[in-house]
């Protein structure tokens, strides 16, 4: 049987906490400027950053599964603000 990943991802929802976003980019001129590879753009299961045609880098925190790996990706220039989200938001995992 096969595993569709994005299936299994859709099933998951996540709890916007407006104003107050868990995750941040630190200096958005960084990632267009200094960082050359943007891994992040390609290290995140869930998508949430996105190249631009400018060279700027994205970020949407709506279906952050919260799992760092963005800020364990930009050791280089550490341009990734990551905290837990409050109580009651952030992602909400459905197992099975």
């Amino acid at each position: 049987m096969t595993v569709n990943v994005e299936d299994k991802l859709f099933q998951n929802r996540y709890k916007v906490d407006p104003g107050r976003p868990h995750i941040q980019i630190k200096d958005a001129a960084v990632c267009a400027n200094e960082c050359e590879a943007q891994q992040c753009t390609f290290v995140c299961p869930a998508a949430c950053y996105k190249a631009e045609g400018n060279g700027a880098v994205t970020l949407i925190t709506d279906g952050c599964l919260e799992c760092g790996s963005c800020r364990v990706i930009c050791t280089e220039h550490a341009n990734v603000a990551w905290e837990y989200p409050r109580g009651g938001h952030g992602v909400l995992f459905k197992f099975g």
